[in-house]
């Protein structure tokens, strides 16, 4: 085992599934020469040829329509999308076909297809660049949402994704790909639909994924320093989702924080907050939360809107649901004060 980049433990996994499996090819805006934004596939074009590797028009609708049609004819295209800003362009593309397939069908066709994308704040490149979008698709029958917090899990869910005969929404965050950490060498393959317990805790459980889960981390050191013992509990796959694990972790700690870096309303979190409420009686008991950027408006440019802002929110959704006072009166169902991040309490019922 040793240490490798996020970004790096992608590349990887691409390498390695292209050269174990010859239907695997890559589509995309500049990833063949150029080696793509990112430079994830730098080199790729020489080893593969271009058979292999395609550069693609600036059309996110039509490369993700032609990679549909070729998951259904045998090949396993890895698409990328530059930004995930940009997939809402191939919304229709993902939502109205490449998910309806195999229902449509009754199960006679495959439709194995990965579409990578880069996601999130952090790194200055404006509002239609830095967006996170995974809203868009947990609510789709058919279709499969990841978003790996780790360099280990970047590798290894990728790897499950690209074998995986359902159409797979692969969501990466652009300020993870620096991080670095422990990858297994091999051909270590991490099962899609199942959390991990990042951090064992008490006094309440954050359910987080992709770069919130370091976030969540962060501020459950934080916590810890006032008598706080916080479990985090990493998802990795957003749909679907492993209800077990929240379960047996909120059932352990007895609150909930849900904390996801894109806006409150109509969010992933309020929404998983309100799946645990309904999925467990442990969980309808317990106090919840869900926190994330405040609702419709953009932030303000400034401190507030980088990189600590998701640690905040974490901690604050923590210590009013895992505080010292009654639930009662630490939850009264309003938002946190304090632009641009909010923690909205929920009541339990």
């Amino acid at each position: 085992m040793g240490e490798m980049y996020y970004s790096h433990a992608i590349r990887e996994a691409l390498l390695e599934e292209m050269e174990r499996d010859p239907t695997v090819v890559l589509i995309g805006e500049d990833i063949a020469e150029y080696g793509g934004a990112f430079k994830v596939t730098a080199d790729f074009v020489e080893r593969f040829g271009r058979d292999r590797v395609r550069n693609t028009p600036i059309s996110e609708g039509g490369f993700v329509g032609v990679a549909i049609g070729a998951a259904l004819t045998g090949l396993r295209p890895v698409v990328e999308i530059m930004f995930m800003d940009f997939i809402t362009l191939a919304m229709d593309q993902l939502i109205n076909h490449a998910a309806k397939f195999r229902y449509m069908y009754h199960g006679q066709v495959k439709t194995p297809l990965v579409v990578r994308t880069p996601a999130g704040a952090g790194r200055r490149y404006g509002p239609t660049h830095s967006q996170t979008l995974e809203r868009h698709f947990i609510a789709t029958p058919g279709l499969v949402v990841i978003a790996p917090a780790t360099p280990a899990d970047a590798k290894g869910l990728l790897k499950a994704a690209i074998r995986c005969d359902d159409p797979v929404v692969f969501i990466e965050s652009k300020v993870l790909y620096g991080q670095r950490g422990e990858v297994p060498e091999g051909d270590q393959v991490t099962p899609i639909g199942r959390a991990r317990v990042a951090r064992e805790g008490e006094h309440a459980t954050i359910v987080a994924w992709s770069r919130m889960v370091d976030e969540s981390l962060r501020a459950a050191e934080a916590l810890a320093g006032h008598g706080i013992e916080v479990e985090v509990l990493d998802l990795r796959t957003l749909a679907p989702l492993d209800m077990d694990a929240v379960a047996a972790s909120v059932a352990k700690t007895g609150r909930v924080v849900v904390v996801e870096e894109g806006p409150l309303t109509g969010g992933v979190a309020a929404g998983r907050a309100a799946t645990a409420r309904e999925g467990s009686a442990v969980i309808g008991r317990a106090p919840r939360c869900a926190a994330g950027r405040g609702g419709w408006r953009w932030p303000p440019p400034g401190p507030g809107s980088g990189r600590r802002a998701g640690r905040r929110s974490a901690a604050c959704g923590s210590r009013r649901c895992g505080g010292s006072r009654p639930a009662e009166t630490q939850l009264g169902g309003k938002y946190d004060p304090g632009p641009p991040t909010r923690a909205r309490c929920v009541p339990a019922r």
